[in-house]
């Protein structure tokens, strides 16, 4: 998870917009890797991954909003609503770990700043 970590903090940083198709490419190689992890994700895992789908759920919600184009439209909606499970079920596991959600989201402004920081 720490390459899909490390890319999201690298688009969230940039100026431009990457495209489409880069952004589909990311969404689903996000989801592979999260479809085939095969053991339990450690802590620091699962923040990782709650950041990374819930800035690509973010991100394909604002899209969904703003494209042009139906096709691309329909698929971003579809992005975020399966991301947003994925952000559901993390969330989840970090309240079960004793997390509440002012926590989550200090953590998260760190997460965001660090992206800042490396830039």
């Amino acid at each position: 998870m720490d390459k899909y970590y490390d890319k999201i903090q690298e688009y969230l940083n940039m100026d431009t917009e990457i495209d489409f198709e880069e952004f589909r490419d990311y969404y689903q190689d996000v989801l592979s890797c999260l479809e085939n992890q095969n053991q339990e994700l450690d802590e620091d895992e699962i923040w990782k991954s709650l950041f990374v789908v819930e800035s690509i759920m973010s991100n394909a919600e604002n899209r969904a909003q703003t494209t042009k184009k139906v096709a691309e439209r329909k698929k971003y909606k579809k992005m975020a609503e399966r991301t947003k499970l994925y952000a559901q079920h993390f969330t989840k596991k970090l309240n079960q770990m004793g997390y509440n959600q002012d926590q989550i989201e200090e953590r998260f402004e760190k997460m965001l700043e660090e992206g800042q920081s490396e830039s």
